[in-house]
């Protein structure tokens, strides 16, 4: 597969935050341009409502309404404060919309003769009761406003007509928009990189820390200083799977060496002592002895074979479980007393069941391994001496010795394949098998192996089932 370009994680979030936020604010800048726009041209008109009504009340008042220069002027007076480039156009009328004068439309576009200021006014701008409308002229809107003209009795009409282009122009309130926009988007972007660039940082320690595990470095220091509960999270976590892994690699070597010299020792023994007998060294009943000897160790390494075969086959998923359903009541102590008479050690061993019988779905076989490992591991524990007790309740079997207990710092790795404590590899020839193939055999059986507790005094393992488990 052909390999695609990748971008850091910093430019791909804070790229996509810019884009998403640009197009945030142009939206809110279309949206505030049309209102500016629509206020801005509804305030203008409102204003030439109140121009259009004051001239009407100033040419009824005056004598004759002949003086339209004096109007024109002081329309031309009132109409600047609307703030536009070229004033309104005023048209005075009779009744009929005959046109008595026109005023006002004077400014830079004054010389274009043929403007939209030039037309004629329509007939229905005067028979429309509306005091606000709009027209078309070359293809451009304009807003004629009309007032009656009244002295005792209406004589005419006053309309002021402006285009809506002048009406909406206000270009300093566009230009801080613009200004303000552009500013919030630079602002946002500088806000988005900075936070976008502390997230990552932890981040990009993190992936640099595992392209160094990739190669073998396990030593990884990272600064746990953030705020952030999910980075720090993320930074505590690796570290400690870090120190696992370190911790499991100098296990890995100390395993594989102790395992080799367990699996070497027997067979060093064998040829040994195969020798010594074929030599003729020893005679009579030492022969016999020496062939006793042979045959156990024999038995010791075939029995680690076994492990390590029934160890991997389950880890291959090629084990069989036979269920069936059981009365623990009476299996547990079966089992107990089974081993017990096998014990030649000083162990006193006790079952506790409830009084109410208690049936599981479950592999008796596989179950009886499980605790056969359990008791054993305790028999080493108390050296020979001590007390067991196995206690059966609804939803967990405890196996409790009186044994030295394990250390504390050995306890995360108990259940660690080819893990042997300290003290168990002066004194028991094995491959720590015993505890991570019997969690696994619970685990296929529906539960879980755990250490309940350890001190000195003695451990508790415990099979536990877990809720869902099939009772009957």
């Amino acid at each position: 597969m052909k390999n695609k370009k990748r971008t850091s994680l910093l430019t791909y979030w804070t790229t996509r935050y810019f884009i998403s936020l640009c197009i945030g604010l142009l939206l809110l800048g279309i949206g505030s341009f049309w209102w500016i726009r629509h206020t801005t041209i509804e305030n203008r008109l409102n204003l030439l409502e109140y121009l259009a009504e004051e001239t009407a009340d100033q040419i009824s008042q005056s004598s004759g309404g002949n003086e339209f220069n004096a109007f024109d002027r002081r329309f031309d007076n009132r109409s600047h404060v609307l703030d536009m480039e070229r004033p309104p156009l005023l048209i005075i009328t009779d009744l009929k919309g005959n046109e008595i004068g026109r005023g006002g439309g004077r400014g830079p576009r004054e010389d274009n003769r043929r403007g939209p200021f030039q037309l004629k006014l329509p007939a229905h701008i005067i028979s429309n009761s509306k005091s606000v409308q709009t027209l078309d002229a070359n293809g451009k809107t304009l807003y004629a406003v009309k007032a009656p003209i009244k002295e005792n009795v209406q004589k005419g009409w006053v309309v002021v007509i402006q285009d809506e282009a002048e009406l909406a122009k206000v270009n300093q309130e566009y230009r801080l928009l613009i200004i303000l926009l552009v500013g919030l988007g630079l602002l946002g972007w500088l806000v988005i990189y900075f936070l976008s660039k502390k997230i990552v940082k932890p981040i990009q320690e993190v992936a640099m820390a595992a392209s160094g595990i990739k190669d073998g470095q396990y030593d990884v220091k990272l600064n746990r200083d953030v705020k952030e509960q999910e980075i720090y999270d993320l930074v505590t976590s690796f570290e400690e799977m870090t120190q696992r892994l370190t911790q499991l690699e100098k296990l890995r070597a100390e395993l594989l060496a102790g395992v080799t010299h367990d699996l070497k020792t027997p067979v060093t023994s064998i040829s040994g002592l195969i020798q010594a007998v074929r030599d003729g060294i020893v005679t009579g009943e030492e022969r016999q002895e020496f062939l006793d000897i042979t045959l156990k160790e024999i038995g010791r390494l075939q029995t680690m074979i076994a492990d390590l075969l029934d160890f991997n086959s389950l880890s291959a998923g090629a084990f069989t479980i036979h269920p069936e359903t059981c009365n623990l009541n009476e299996l547990i102590p079966i089992i107990i007393r089974e081993w017990s008479v096998t014990q030649q050690s000083d162990i006193q061993c006790s079952v506790t069941v409830p009084d109410e019988h208690i049936h599981k779905e479950t592999d008796p076989l596989r179950l009886q391994q499980i605790l056969i490992n359990l008791l054993n591991n305790a028999a080493q524990a108390m050296n020979g001496k001590g007390s067991i007790t196995v206690s059966v309740s609804e939803r967990r079997i405890d196996v409790a010795d009186t044994g030295s207990g394990v250390p504390a710092n050995e306890q995360p790795y108990i259940f660690e394949r080819f893990f042997r404590g300290e003290k168990k590899k002066l004194k028991v020839r094995g491959l720590g098998l015993g505890l991570p193939f019997s969690r696994m055999l619970a685990k296929a059986l529906g539960g879980n192996l755990v250490l309940k507790e350890s001190s000195p005094n003695g451990s508790t393992f415990s099979i536990v089932w877990n809720s869902g488990g099939a009772d009957s």
